[in-house]
């Protein structure tokens, strides 16, 4: 044989090598074309954004405008017809969030996700919120339910045409949108309702320290800002062993929802006009739960920002009047713990003697698995939430009561009828049947007012503040009614000319309706106010300015107190310079606002972690206010109790100090300067079901670093507990809005990412750079303006 031959045969690979390379190829093959049927999958979705469309159910033809940031102005003779076409743009752009908004209200996740969805589909089937509002559409006047009617006909009119390709993830998930029904807008309304006034989860938290904690103890924890109303903790052996189970199986809570808004009056404007500046904090999701439209009749113009799903304009303004809000933080909630009738385990007992539970069987269809039947139960307080959360006993239950709840919720009424006030007087009684949640509504009109008003029911206690889990057979804790419409806070031209609010204290101590034993701090509260005292002819720019401001007060307040230390370490001792120089800026290019929050996390966790033992990593947050008291006072939060000598609160700091150089070395060198905020503090805007699959959770969402905090108008909102990423930016501004009342036109808004929730369309994250600056766009123009730059869909009645 040739030498050459020898050499082709001696070359030749193994079989096992030959497989490898089969399979390597096989994979890439399988890869690209995953790949693309993604892809096509994607692109079949688009909308179709051109043209004219044929519709039924429409009154007369509609034009819907898309501007260069896909915002769809729609022109429409009738109210009737805009909601119409509102409900089909938003299932052009978002039917999948739409779906899932649905879904999650309704307890019917699992029958698209599996079994991994059941916890939170049994929470909300005891809640009963889908139920509440089949109920709410029939008490709804016409007023309401037309334009809910109208609503569900533009969305089933897009599903008709689209079906599964009405958004990518129906056909990555195997399964098709429902038709869609008034009582699908409601329940967002119901979720809003209990998500805005969760102080349940704390009342459960409290109860379950009350096991471990002295009275005064968590007096300390919860200090009552300003009002010495006596703590009561009535239920501390009732609720025993109930609370730490039912913590343990919670499903994830809220981040700390909150919001700013505020008015300037137009002696403090360049224009002589109010300007009015309003951004909601939120958990972030992709795509954001804020969609900018704008609906033109010949009756009214509203502009603003709306809710997928929802057909109203819930933060905006008509012709002649603006409006935003913020949460009110009142204590709506209580939680009610139950003894059964020990003779047969199925009554309960009341004041009037023993009472059977309301019941009701839900079955929970589990795709891959078979049917969950759940017996859910409620009392004359509500329903029994340790059913489905664990913590029943063989002698008590623990059931929810919340203006939330109600079966005569009127608030769908009152966001409609808001729309069409055309000053301040009817706005305020638009806001009467607002039930809940409450919130501080804020409002400037044309003719030069602002004003405010916090609308919602607000229970009337007969004992007790909500501070924690109370008796329910004795009556003695029960809510006798809800305070009048006319007694709650409100405000019409005060005479500073300017009102603002960012979740903090709306009334004073002494007020005679009581809201809350508790309140977020003034932090943000004190930083807007300072910065409005000083405006003197304010422009739309300075509001915007404003609502990127990044310095923490929170910071300033406690910097003195940590870098009163002196430490051994060199880079221990280069932090500490470097703090005591900063100014309080949480700018994600600078290293001092992570060096900070860094300690803020472990002095928290030093100082708390041994009392609170097992629900600590549920208490664990920045908590500027209680840290402060307690390196201020010790009141022996300082020491250890798991070890033998007695730590001081100097010792204590300067151990977390070690923590943190220790942590920030281990990830980011041994340079401080280094240490930059914006490589840990990066904004997350994750899917609710691709955020879990690596790879598509890049491809469906959006990070970023960011700038701000949890202290800050410009805010950044971190979940410390998390062992991985407790400072990834998950809660904040997913929309922000500046009102101009010399021309309304020039108003301006910005949302998080974009209008699409579809990653192949050019709209899906093209608004993110102006986000990120505070680059804001107007949602304005004639129809013939916006014709020439956008696009246009004629929808015609069929």
């Amino acid at each position: 044989m040739p030498d050459n031959d020898r050499r082709i045969f001696a070359r030749r690979p193994s079989p096992a090598l030959r497989w490898l390379r089969r399979f390597a190829v096989g994979l890439v093959v399988l890869t690209v074309l995953a790949v693309g049927a993604f892809a096509a999958v994607a692109w079949l979705a688009l909308p179709d954004v051109n043209g004219t469309v044929s519709v039924a159910r429409l009154g007369k033809p509609v034009r819907i405008v898309r501007d260069g940031y896909g915002v769809p102005h729609i022109f429409a003779e009738s109210e009737t017809d805009g909601y119409f076409a509102l409900g089909y743009a938003h299932a052009q752009d978002r039917m999948f969030q739409m779906d899932f908004m649905r879904r999650l209200g309704a307890g019917r996740l699992s029958e698209v996700l599996g079994s991994n969805a059941l916890s939170f589909d049994r929470f909300m089937r005891v809640l009963g919120l889908y139920r509440l509002a089949e109920q709410s559409v029939e008490r709804l006047g016409p007023e309401v339910r037309g334009p809910l009617e109208a609503y569900a006909a533009g969305v089933n009119a897009l599903l008709e045409r689209r079906g599964w390709r009405a958004a990518p993830e129906f056909a990555m998930l195997g399964y098709g949108p429902e038709p869609w029904r008034p009582a699908d807008s409601l329940v967002w309304g119901r979720m809003m309702g209990m998500q805005l006034s969760n102080n349940w989860r704390d009342e459960l938290m409290r109860a379950a320290l009350g096991e471990r904690l002295s009275p005064e103890q968590l007096h300390a924890l919860w200090p009552p800002e300003g009002d010495e109303r006596p703590l009561n903790i009535p239920v501390r052996q009732s609720a025993a062993g109930m609370t730490r189970q039912m913590l343990a199986a919670l499903p994830p809570g809220k981040d700390g929802d909150a919001s700013n808004v505020w008015a300037l009056a137009g002696r403090h404007t360049a224009s002589g006009k109010p300007l009015l500046a309003n951004d909601p904090h939120l958990a972030f999701t992709s795509p954001v739960l804020w969609y900018l439209a704008r609906i033109v009749t010949p009756e009214r113009r509203l502009v603003g920002a709306t809710a997928p799903g929802v057909p109203f304009v819930l933060i905006g303004h008509n012709e002649r009047i603006a409006w935003g809000f913020t949460t009110t933080h009142s204590d709506t909630q209580d939680l009610f713990v139950e003894r059964l009738e020990a003779d047969d385990g199925v009554r309960y007992l009341t004041p009037d003697g023993p009472r059977a539970f309301e019941t009701r069987t839900e079955t929970i269809r589990v795709r891959w698995g078979e049917p969950v039947t759940l017996d859910v139960r409620a009392t004359r307080h509500g329903p029994v939430i340790s059913d489905v959360v664990g913590g029943a006993s063989e002698e008590t239950v623990l059931a929810l009561a919340s203006t939330a709840l109600a079966a005569d919720d009127r608030t769908p009424a009152a966001i409609r009828a808001r729309t069409h006030a055309g000053d301040g007087n009817r706005f305020l009684e638009a806001l009467a049947q607002f039930d809940a949640p409450q919130q501080n509504v804020f409002y400037a009109d044309v003719e030069g007012n602002i004003g405010f008003v916090v609308p919602g029911k607000v229970p009337l206690r007969r004992n007790g503040d909500g501070f924690a889990p109370v008796p329910g057979w004795s009556g003695e804790y029960d809510w006798t009614g809800y305070a009048p419409y006319s007694s709650l806070p409100r405000a019409y031209n005060p005479s500073s000319g300017r009102i603002y609010n960012a979740n903090n204290r709306v009334v004073p101590p002494d007020f005679p309706v009581f809201l809350s034993r508790e309140w977020p701090g003034a932090y943000r509260a004190r930083r807007i106010d300072a910065r409005l005292a000083a405006a003197q002819s304010a422009t739309p720019d300075d509001m915007i300015a404003l609502q990127y401001d990044t310095v923490s007060l929170a910071a300033r307040d406690l910097l003195p107190l940590l870098t009163a230390v002196r430490p051994d370490g060199v880079l221990a001792r280069q932090a500490v310079a470097m703090l005591r120089d900063w100014h309080g800026e949480m700018d994600s290019r600078r290293a001092e606002p992570l060096i900070y929050v860094e300690w803020m996390r472990h002095l928290n966790r030093r100082l708390f972690a041994d009392e609170l033992g097992d629900v600590f990593p549920r208490f664990w947050a920045m908590r500027p206010a209680l840290v402060e008291n307690v390196l201020t006072d010790d009141g022996g939060w300082c020491d250890d109790v798991a070890t033998e000598p007695v730590e001081d609160c100097t010792s204590v700091v300067l151990a977390a100090l070690d923590d943190t150089v220790a942590g920030l070395t281990e990830r980011f060198g041994e340079d401080p300067r280094r240490w930059l905020w914006g490589n840990a503090h990066i904004a997350h805007f994750a899917h609710p079901v691709f955020r879990l699959v690596p790879g598509l959770d890049l491809v469906f969402g959006n990070r970023l670093p960011t700038s701000g905090s949890d202290h800050t108008v410009m805010r950044g909102t971190s979940r410390l507990g998390d062992p991985d990423r407790p400072y990834r930016h998950v809660h904040g501004a997913g929309f922000r809005a500046v009102f101009d009342l010399a021309d309304l036109d020039r108003s301006r808004f910005v949302i998080a990412a974009g209008q699409s929730g579809n990653p192949f369309s050019g709209r899906f994250d093209d608004m993110m750079p102006r986000w990120e600056s505070g680059r804001f766009v107007e949602v304005s123009g004639s129809e013939d303006d916006l014709a020439v730059v956008g696009q246009v869909l004629r929808l015609v009645p069929r």
